[in-house]
């Protein structure tokens, strides 16, 4: 249970069934071009990889430009996209900036670390082009309320990846808790188990030649290079993320979320323990949030609830009439001592999703919003950030929804945004 946290790993085994969803082949239907979306994908790491081979796969979209400030991703993912897509002549760029400013570009992808997904969006958004943008949406309160602003101006669209939205057992479990089969919830429980990786020691060295350092910094505060604050373990020094915390928190809470729609957070109390490695986001965290009616918990290990052991993410509903339990590809619902794995009487309702990037596009070319959409995930990833300021300051904090600030706390509200450097603050 406590073994180091591979995420990689994870999206081999734990999130493959989840994620499939996404690599719906190309049907065999052939598209104008005229009816093409022309997208571009930004940030060209492990996830920027999937993104291309997602949207490949999809007839109506024309790839036409990849960006990464390292040109060996650069390079790497233009072999890529030249064995998928033969044919295609899609550029290569080093700065996001020159693919906003070309008006072809219907719309973007952004699997950039965290501190660099929110102006990218926004930026996006007054370029008029539209965003599949990666979770956890923004590095700060402040971020994700410039971006819902931008979109509604420019009258953008926006999806977070956040693929697991997209399966079927997340909208049965939507279906099954709205439908009232477990009564009022008024208590959920969730979690991911695992640590981070021990990430050695740190060697300040000179960045790699292919690697533009400072603007992979970009918005965040200086300092010089270490191998570890680069690319795939970025996540977990707090200048650019959360940890495992901040990295699965939309996968789980989403399910939460969309099914019961908490309003009216009042407080937020975490703890937790700091990192014993170069890295300062927490070694693990526990936070406690009081809703308007509703108690929600996060921690680190398995509640000590049926099922739970078992599961090394989940969320477990607990309602007036029985309890539903869940991870990404199953669920358990008990009802009267008797636990089942469906409830046939409740009726389908949702309109299932066509695979997360379809989602997308479809969005995209009717002008409506996507299912995961910038409004709603804004609300759902707040929660996230106002955990991760309770553990830095170390101790409970009393928040005004209606206003979204901390109540009689200046110190706290300073962490609602984090000024940018002064070079890289294009907002």
């Amino acid at each position: 249970m406590n073994k180091s946290f591979n995420r990689r790993e994870f999206i081999k085994q734990g999130g493959a069934a989840a994620l499939s969803l996404a690599f719906l082949p190309a049907m065999a239907k052939k598209v104008a071009p005229s009816d093409k979306l022309r997208i571009a994908h930004i940030g060209l790491g492990g996830m920027g990889n999937n993104h291309l081979k997602w949207f490949a796969g999809l007839p109506e979209v024309d790839i036409v430009a990849l960006c990464d400030l390292d040109q060996d991703h650069l390079n790497s993912t233009m072999k890529t996209l030249q064995a998928l897509r033969p044919a295609g002549n899609a550029q290569g760029y080093g700065d996001f900036r020159q693919i906003l400013d070309r008006k072809d570009i219907d719309a973007i992808t952004c699997a950039t670390p965290d501190h660099w997904h929110a102006q990218i969006a926004t930026l996006a958004f007054q370029a008029g082009k539209d965003v599949y943008g990666e979770k956890p949406l923004s590095y700060d309160i402040k971020e994700g309320q410039t971006m819902l602003k931008n979109l509604k101006r420019h009258k953008r669209i926006f999806q977070m990846g956040t693929q697991i939205h997209a399966t079927d057992n997340y909208h049965r479990v939507v279906e099954i808790i709205r439908s009232g089969a477990i009564g009022n919830v008024h208590t959920v429980r969730l979690w991911k188990t695992g640590l981070p990786p021990e990430l050695g020691p740190a060697v300040i060295q000179a960045p790699p030649p292919t690697l533009d350092w400072d603007m992979w910094l970009g918005p965040a505060p200086y300092v010089d290079y270490t191998p570890q604050r680069c690319h795939f373990t970025y996540r977990y020094f707090i200048d650019y993320s959360g940890g495992v915390f901040a990295d699965f928190w939309s996968h789980i809470a989403d399910v939460v979320f969309w099914s019961i729609e908490p309003k009216g957070l009042k407080s937020i109390s975490a703890r937790g323990e700091a990192s014993k490695g170069i890295d300062d986001a927490p070694l693990w965290l526990d936070v406690d949030y009081e809703f308007d009616g509703l108690n929600m918990y996060w921690t680190h290990v398995p509640p000590d609830v049926p099922g739970a052991a078992k599961r090394g993410i989940g969320a477990y509903f607990e309602g007036d009439k029985g309890t539903l339990i869940c991870d990404y590809n199953t669920r358990e619902i008990t009802v009267n001592g008797q636990t089942v794995t469906d409830i046939p009487e409740v009726p389908i309702t949702l309109v299932r999703s066509p695979g997360h990037q379809q989602n997308f596009v479809d969005s995209v070319k009717s002008r409506t919003q996507p299912e995961s959409n910038l409004e709603y995930a804004r609300k759902m990833v707040l929660p996230m950030h106002l955990g991760l300021i309770s553990y830095r300051l170390n101790r409970k904090l009393n928040w005004n929804s209606k206003k979204e600030k901390f109540i009689d706390d200046k110190e706290a509200n300073t962490y609602l945004h984090r000024e940018y450097r002064k070079k890289w603050d294009l907002l």
